[in-house]
């Protein structure tokens, strides 16, 4: 007991500690400008009583000077007299900001308002414990801060720079610290929406923008400017009209840190003026001028300038294009001074351009100098300078200002095409087939060809002599700068290097064919041209000379083949395998390799099918006829020099048909025997056709019931075996199911039988109806892959009678690859007999019979012994004896 009590006094106590009334007001000094208002806010908490706590205000001026009543939330009458009219006139108040809670507001503070503000809490606790009132200091200096803004620059060309600058100071009679911030409201903006921050500059230096000014601030296109004696700057770089134009704002605040929070206690906005951004293209102007005074002659050199002015020239980016005609784009410089590649100005043209090489440079300040070098004819036209000027972006980024394009410069030039002549002969003249051609077109008597010209040739064949050299076919061509150009049909041939075309010096050229093939003879002719460089690393046709025909001709020996195919293994049923050997004979193909289709169709005029394909570097690929998932069943191999074996495993009825190799003879040339080199096709030919023809036969099924016997007593279990059996083509046991049902007819050859219970060739076992009364129950049990066990559990009298099976079978078909239905089969009837036992069926009825007649012989028995003595008495009254009268009378 005395622990306890121990206990619960401790507890008290720690209660009474933790519970202890606390009145908290800021730590302080509080510092304020004379004029601002002042708010100080006081609460109690840890408290005793009801909810809502009452308070009151006092002060203190100096040390050692009574403390005034300054306002109370629950008296009236508290305030002194020298605060009451100010806290008549609202001037000084108190405002709860909850039960427990309060703000002392001071709405203008005046000098005479510094000292020791007290909050004090009256008590509502039980115990006084805890702190009842809490002291702050309130300083109020003189409002000194001074905001003196610098106009800004009313007009700004677009690209430049506006500066912002703004003295603000004060007298430093305490710590405060002073902050900057300058505003814009834009000109597109309504007069009273709010103006968007720029800058701010805290009271310790920290910088913050505007949404719309920080990247601009990290790129350097926003930035502060150094500054002394209370003098801040702000520049802002790359002005535009849309983002920069509009009246600027300077506002000044003095700060003071309370509790390590930064507050502000006066601040002083400057209107800064209306600052306003002139566009560029107000002010560009693009001329272009010629230093040719006339027509200019083929080749020569031309020089065109352009001129830009502009009032911010200084401050743009310009990107300038030089044009052909308006539309043809002849030199190009982006506002970074780099120019455009030849390639890029082609492809914006969607032609070669003009035939002159071309340079551009900037040779001074807006100025831009376009030199044409070996002018061609086609680059006369009228010539117009381009100019697109950017200026930066406040974010960075480049944006076009203006565009302007000069008036047009017409420029003439006077051409003299060039002459030559051509002269085509035969190196090396191949005498048969595989032979090495080689021809050699040589030009001479070359006049008036520019420095610069260059000669291509094409060169061209025409299978028989006197056709016209128009329709001849092209080989190939090479340009002037020494490019291979493939003709329509001679693309593997020239990629292969079986047939090249070489310059070997500036006016010399050659075709050279390794491996000559019988279409390769007939007359050959070169197409010699010249050309002018263009400005953009193109050409233009200056002129154009046919040679002479040259004919080439042997005498032909053609090769041949002979495809024989044989079967060496017959398909007679499905699933069988089938294969068959293709053998080839070539006549005149030394050397050659051997493709082989193996192609199929469904009849003589069914479709060609292919497939199977073996390249003559045995490459191994499948038609689009071949099923992939019968690949592995596939086989097409090189078993000699000119044999071929296909084999097929598991035939199926699908595959029935015709069958027979299409072979195709390559060559190639002496000098690429090996590995690496071109295969050439030199003639083809087909096999006879070996066919596949089989019968379906599929497997043949039997079924037998069998019982373990013939009658069964009352309340056993009688079983029956349903046994399946395949013959003929019998497949697989996991290529075979069955589907088993069991059927029940009370009377032999009676009514028609009733379903006991049916087996799915999945396994699936669904029931039927009941062959007796309710208390008998049947089971199918699958013994093996061919056996169905069923099973009548407590027979009755009712489960005698004709029992039989019948089943489905399913089989897996070797021909057609799917699940194929067999004929139903059903069994012979067998039938069961339930005997009925005499002494089986009389000794229980006999027992409880003799029982029941024992009992109730002996409860009649007992039933009589009661009844004679309870209620069968004699009560008739038996007189006495006289004797005893007599005696009775003598006493």
């Amino acid at each position: 007991m005395d622990a306890l009590m121990h206990a619960v006094l401790l507890g008290f106590l720690t209660f009474g500690v933790c519970s202890a009334r606390k009145v908290s007001v800021p730590t302080g000094p509080l510092i304020r400008v004379e004029g601002q208002p002042v708010a100080i806010r006081c609460n109690v908490s840890e408290y005793e009583g009801p909810r809502e706590q009452d308070f009151e205000w006092k002060m203190r001026r100096g040390t050692g000077r009574p403390s005034i009543n300054v306002v109370s939330t629950f008296d009236s009458r508290y305030t002194d007299a020298s605060l009451s009219s100010r806290v008549a006139a609202g001037d000084v108040a108190v405002a709860r900001l909850g039960d427990s809670e309060v703000e002392l507001r001071i709405g203008e503070a005046r000098p005479s308002d510094g000292g020791v503000f007290s909050c004090h809490t009256p008590s509502t606790d039980s115990v006084i414990r805890g702190s009842y009132q809490a002291d702050v200091e309130l300083t109020v200096i003189p409002d000194t801060l001074v905001v003196s803004p610098t106009p800004v620059a009313a007009v700004t060309p677009e690209g430049g720079d506006i500066t912002l600058s703004c003295t603000v100071t004060r007298r430093l009679l305490h710590p405060t610290f002073l902050s900057v911030t300058w505003s814009l409201r834009k000109a597109s903006s309504s007069s009273s929406a709010p103006p968007e921050l720029v800058l701010s500059l805290g009271p310790l230096g920290a910088v913050t923008t505007g949404p719309g000014y920080a990247q601009r601030y990290a790129t350097g296109g926003l930035r502060l400017a150094p500054g002394r004696d209370g003098l801040f700057s702000v520049v802002l770089s790359r002005v535009t009209a849309a983002g920069d134009q509009g009246a600027y704002v300077c506002t000044g605040r003095q700060w003071t840190y309370e509790e390590g929070v930064a507050r502000s206690v006066v601040e002083r906005h400057g209107e800064m003026g209306q600052a306003t951004v002139t566009p560029t293209g107000q002010s560009l102007n693009v001329t272009a001028s010629s230093s040719a005074g006339g027509p200019v002659s083929l080749g020569a050199t031309l020089g065109l300038l352009c001129t830009v002015a502009a009032d911010n020239l200084a401050l743009l980016a310009l990107g300038v294009t030089w044009l052909r005609d308006g539309r043809h784009v002849i030199a190009a410089m982006d506002r970074n001074g780099v120019v455009l590649p030849a390639a890029a100005i082609a492809a914006s043209n969607g032609s070669s351009g003009g035939g002159a090489e071309v340079g551009l440079e900037r040779t001074g300040e807006g100025q831009y100098r376009l030199a044409l070098r070996g002018v061609a004819a086609r680059d006369s036209g009228a010539y117009t300078c381009r100019v697109r000027a950017s200026v930066g972006g406040d974010s960075g980024r480049w944006y076009q200002a203006a565009e302007r394009t000069s008036a047009p410069v017409v420029v003439k030039v006077a051409q003299i095409e060039p002459t030559f002549s051509l002269a085509l002969s035969a190196v090396r003249d191949p005498q048969a087939v595989s032979h090495p051609l080689e021809l050699v077109c040589h030009v001479t008597n070359i006049t008036h060809l520019p420095p610069s010209g260059l000669l291509g040739v094409t060169w061209k064949h025409t299978p028989s002599p006197g056709t016209d050299v128009q329709s001849a076919r092209t080989i190939g061509s090479l340009d002037h700068h020494g490019n291979l150009i493939h003709g329509p049909g001679d693309a593997d041939r020239l990629d292969g290097g079986v047939m090249s075309l070489r310059r070997v010096e500036p006016d010399t050229f050659k075709l050279i064919l390794l491996r000559t093939q019988e279409v390769d003879m007939g007359q050959y002719v070169c197409n010699v041209s010249a050309w002018l460089q263009d400005r953009q690393g193109g050409v233009a046709k200056l002129a154009e000379y046919l040679s002479a025909p040259l004919s080439v001709s042997w005498t032909p020996k053609r090769p041949s083949l002979g495809v024989v195919a044989v079967r060496l293994r017959e398909a007679s049923g499905g699933g069988a395998t089938f294969e068959m050997k293709c053998t080839v004979d070539p006549q005149n193909l030394p050397g050659a390799g051997f493709s082989v289709l193996l192609q199929s169709q469904e009849s003589i005029e069914g479709a060609v099918r292919t497939i199977m394909n073996l390249s003559p570097d045995n490459v191994l690929q499948y038609g689009g006829a071949t099923d992939p998932q019968r690949r592995d069943s596939l086989m097409l191999s090189k078993t000699g020099p000119g044999e071929f074996t296909f084999r097929l495993a598991g035939v199926q009825l699908a595959d029935r048909g015709f069958y027979w190799c299409n072979v195709h003879a390559w060559t190639k040339p002496a000098e690429e025997a090996g590995a690496g080199g071109l295969w050439t096709q030199a003639t083809r030919a087909e096999s006879n056709k070996v066919r596949i023809d089989f019968q379906e036969n599929g497997p043949s099924f039997a079924v037998a019931i069998q019982s373990d016997r013939s009658s069964v007593f009352p309340w056993e279990t009688a079983k029956m075996e349903c046994a399946l059996s395949v013959s003929g083509s019998a497949p697989k046991s996991d290529d075979v199911a069955y589907e088993v049902s069991w059927f029940f007819s009370r009377l032999r050859g009676g009514s028609a039988p009733a379903l006991l219970a049916a087996v799915d060739r999945y396994g699936v076992v669904r029931g039927g109806v009941s062959p007796g009364n309710t208390s008998s129950d049947v089971s199918v049990e699958r013994r093996d892959a061919n056996t169905y066990l069923l099973r009548v559990h407590g027979t009755q009298d009712s489960d005698s009678g004709e029992y039989h099976c019948s089943a489905t079978p399913w089989y897996l078909s070797a021909s057609t690859g799917a699940w194929t239905q067999a004929q139903e089969l059903t069994s012979p009837a067998v039938f069961l007999t339930v005997r009925f036992a005499v002494w089986e069926s009389l000794k229980l009825p006999l027992l409880y019979g003799s029982m029941a007649s024992l009992g109730v012989g002996i409860f009649s028995l007992v039933l009589g012994l009661v009844c004679a003595h309870c209620c069968c008495r004699n009560t008739l009254h038996t007189p006495r004896s006289r004797n005893k009268l007599m005696d009775l009378e003598m006493d």
